[in-house]
């Protein structure tokens, strides 16, 4: 199992991916959106921190941070995170899902809350060589 994990620096407006398989990604499991981890689950140093900000599932449906437990669920959304109405006043009936991380989650969303000494320019750059 793997999760895509997406790592957003909010200082210098950049995102980062990962690709998080084996234990790592089983620690992410059972946690939920507005969770922090430490940069050590997503292969950082452990000064890092990081908080879960969203995702989607293996059909692509989003997670909503407002729906409790990992069920996908059918909800009458006049905007945010799974709906954009064109015009105002428009609602509609969306799938979504739950905030808690599964099996079923394909991409994870997070911020970076806490930095640590190296940056992560430097640090993913590193990496790809």
């Amino acid at each position: 199992m793997e999760f895509k994990v997406v790592i957003s620096d909010p200082e210098t407006g950049k995102a980062y991916q990962r690709i998080i398989s084996g234990a790592n990604a089983n620690k992410l499991i059972g946690r939920e959106v507005g969770d922090t981890v430490n940069g050590t689950v997503v292969e950082l140093p452990p000064d890092y921190e990081l908080q879960i900000t969203g995702g989607s599932d293996k059909d692509g449906f989003p997670i909503r941070p407002d729906i409790p437990g990992p069920v996908r669920k059918r909800i009458l959304l006049s905007g945010g995170v799974g709906y954009r109405p064109r015009e105002r006043g428009i609602r509609k009936k969306k799938m979504v899902r739950g905030k808690t991380i599964t099996r079923d989650i394909v991409q994870i969303n997070m911020k970076v809350v806490k930095h640590g000494k190296v940056p992560l320019e430097e640090y993913f750059r590193q990496s790809q060589e």
